[in-house]
Parts: C-alpha cells; sequence; structure tokens
C-alpha cells in the first residue's frame, strides 16, 4: 500500500498532486529547488484546502488532517529514500527528466513506483534511465489536478502491469477516474486528440478561411465545446501549446504540423491569459466570443480531425473507443466523446469530408486512417447502421 509519496516539483500542478494525495491520507513530501517555491506551494495548498471548507466541499478537520500530512525538502535523495511512490513533475523538458528518473533509481526504495507527470513525452525514455522499467510509469494529471477528474495512466514499453493495476488502484482512491493508455505514444489520448482539433482551427485562420472569433463561436455555440480553440489555448498558456506543439511535430511529422501563429506570438511573449495577451487582449476581460458569427464556419472539420486522431488511437491500439471518450469528455470537457459524435454524425460523412480536405490541401492530417475506411466499406456507418466505433443492440 502507497503510504509515502514524494513529489518532484511543487509548481501547479505538483502542488495540486501532492493535496490530493494528502487529502487521500498519504504522506506527502514536496521537492523542489528553494525553501522559497516550497512555501509559496504550501500557501496555494492552504488557500486551495481553505475554499474547499468555505464551499463546503470538505470538512476543516479533513483540510487540517491533509496539511498536517505535507512536509517539504529541497534534498531529493533525502525526501525518497522512504518513499512507495514517487511523482516527477517538473517543466517538460526531457534531459531534465531523465536526469531526474536516474537520480530517483539510485536514492528511492526498489520497492517504490516512479511516476511521471508529463502530458506527453516518453515514459519508456525515462524508464530507460533506471534498472527498475517494470516500476516505471506515466500519471498525467489535468490542471488543476483537485478539481479535474481524468488522470492518463501511460504504459512504458517495460512497465508491468502490477504497476499500472496499483496505479489505477491509487487513482481511484484519490476519487479520480483513470484511463490507462496502453501504448506509450506521444500526446497519449487526450493531446493527440485535441492537439489535431486544435492544429486545425489554428490551420482554418492562418489559411484565411475563416476569422479567431468566427471558428470560436462554431466551436462554442454550434458544437457546444466549453471553450473557443483560441480562447481554450489562451487558458492554457501559448508557450506549453509551443512545447506540446514541437513534441507531436517530431513524432508525427506532418501529421502534426506545429503552428506557426502560436510560434510568432510566442516568440513576441504573448503567452495568453497568464501575460495578458495572447490570441486575445485579456487584459480588457475574457473574450466576448459574438453569438451571431456561430454560422460562419463549419465545424464538421474539427469534427472529421478529431475522428481520424481518435481512429488512429484504435487502430494502433493505443485505447479502445470507451476510454478515448471518457477522456475526452474529463480531460476537455467535451459534451460528447469523439466515438460517439462521429457515430452519431455517420462514418461515412465524416469520411467523406476527410477525403475532401485531403483532395484539396494534399495535408497529411486529413489522410483517412485505414480503419475508418475499412469501416466504412463494411457498412459499419455508425449509430443508425447499428455499428460504427460501438455495436448498437
Amino acid at each position: 500500500m502507497m503510504k509515502k509519496a514524494t513529489i518532484i516539483g511543487a509548481g501547479a500542478m505538483g502542488h495540486g498532486i501532492g493535496e490530493l494525495l494528502a487529502l487521500a491520507g498519504v504522506d506527502v513530501t514536496l521537492v523542489d529547488i528553494n525553501e522559497e517555491v516550497l512555501n509559496k506551494a504550501l500557501e496555494r495548498i492552504q488557500w486551495s484546502l481553505g475554499k474547499f471548507v468555505e464551499r463546503k466541499r470538505i470538512p476543516e478537520e479533513d483540510a487540517k488532517n491533509a496539511i498536517a500530512k505535507i512536509a517539504t525538502n529541497v534534498n531529493l535523495e533525502e525526501a525518497v529514500a522512504e518513499a512507495d511512490l514517487v511523482v516527477e513533475a517538473v517543466p517538460e523538458k526531457m534531459e531534465l527528466k531523465k536526469s531526474i528518473f536516474k537520480r530517483l533509481d539510485e536514492a528511492a526504495p526498489k520497492h517504490a513506483i516512479l511516476a511521471s507527470n508529463t502530458s506527453s513525452l516518453s515514459i519508456t525514455e525515462m524508464a530507460d534511465q533506471t534498472g527498475r522499467p517494470d516500476k516505471v510509469v506515466g500519471l498525467h494529471f489535468f490542471n488543476p489536478p483537485v478539481l479535474m477528474a481524468l488522470v492518463e495512466i501511460v504504459k512504458g514499453d517495460g512497465t508491468s502491469d502490477e504497476t499500472v493495476d496499483a496505479s489505477v488502484e491509487l487513482v481511484k482512491k484519490l476519487g479520480k477516474t483513470p484511463v490507462v493508455v496502453r501504448k506509450d505514444v506521444r500526446g497519449f489520448i487526450v493531446n493527440r486528440v485535441l492537439g489535431a482539433v486544435m492544429n486545425e482551427a489554428f490551420s482554418v485562420v492562418e489559411k484565411g478561411e475563416a476569422t479567431m472569433q468566427e471558428v470560436d463561436a462554431a466551436v462554442k455555440y454550434k458544437a457546444g465545446f466549453p471553450l473557443g480553440a483560441f480562447e481554450l489555448a489562451d487558458m492554457i498558456g501559448l508557450d506549453v501549446m509551443y512545447e506540446v506543439g514541437k513534441i507531436m511535430e517530431a513524432a508525427y511529422g506532418d501529421v502534426a504540423k506545429a503552428s506557426p501563429m502560436v510560434e510568432k506570438l510566442v516568440k513576441e511573449g504573448n503567452l495568453g491569459q497568464k501575460t495578458g495577451k495572447g490570441f486575445y487582449d485579456w487584459k480588457v476581460g475574457r473574450p466576448r466570443i459574438p453569438f451571431r458569427l456561430a454560422g460562419k464556419f463549419d465545424v464538421q472539420r474539427l469534427y472529421s480531425v478529431a475522428t481520424n486522431e481518435t481512429a488512429r488511437l484504435v487502430h494502433e491500439d493505443v485505447a479502445n473507443p470507451d476510454d478515448i471518450d471518457t477522456a475526452m469528455k474529463l480531460g476537455t470537457g467535451w459534451p460528447t466523446g469523439p466515438c460517439e459524435q462521429a457515430d452519431k454524425l455517420g462514418l461515412d460523412k465524416l469520411l467523406a469530408k476527410l477525403k475532401e480536405l485531403h483532395g484539396k490541401y494534399g495535408d497529411e492530417v486529413y489522410r483517412p486512417c485505414p480503419l475508418l475506411e475499412e469501416y466504412v466499406s463494411k457498412g459499419w456507418t455508425g449509430k443508425s447502421a447499428g455499428k460504427g466505433f460501438y455495436s448498437y443492440g
């Protein structure tokens, strides 16, 4: 049983994961480079727990117990010496993560599970730095960890079933929903599907086929997504989008080409909401996206690329339709999962849209996944046909 956990990196993700574990009764040690960062992390945890108490989500006693469970340390080796679980939550830089996993392997007890909270990097590469690849796993929490329901559990090439099972149990104990990513692919589930949709939104504007507001209005008011694509990018942080975009392009080439628009804004220092300016000007408040523009852009384009990326995940045996839909609904707030949505719209219609786009632009992202073509050729076109991604009785 995991009684002691150490979190490496006490930033937004790290302290949030620490708070979650402490609330679940685990003894937590937060590690970072100096006391100042650690003190700030503790302040944020106290503020967050205070909010939970204020909103009657937890009793005051639970908040006090959670705080009492959290220690801090600037010495990584010392902090992991008795850990059952270590979660690495440092910035998305592979060299940094590799060096940390090397140190963790030497300092943590042999039974300890070593996890990374990476959102898109290779778990296998990190595991290769250790003598225990069977004990290394991806635990991708979503921001903010205390509020978001999803955790992607990523299996590296050497991760054992025991480690995956223990991780699933832990995530459930934290009150979250685990989704197992069966293969160590870049971007896992959520960032692969979301990345394809975001890139398509950027590309439409880059090609001058719609304005940013027209795309966002269609995404919010016609597709029913909680945020417009450009609004969401600003809230995630364009620097984060840019880093993940580079990782995805390196892994998938032309299928996941990073957006020049995002790169330009990052180079100008306009990183979105956190700097006051990104695609939108946040200094004047939250973007007002006019409802009257909702019909100016065909959201079928976004659905078709989402379906294509989803089909690739199923085709590559990364995850099944049910897990993909759960991940997208809980990880991004989509009202309907991409497999459910595709079955409802008709796989034949979405395939036709992809072929039309591929014919027009020749871009790799529109080349239909063989699985999609196979389903349609068999007449598995979705709900109305009785079978698509799902079978309907």
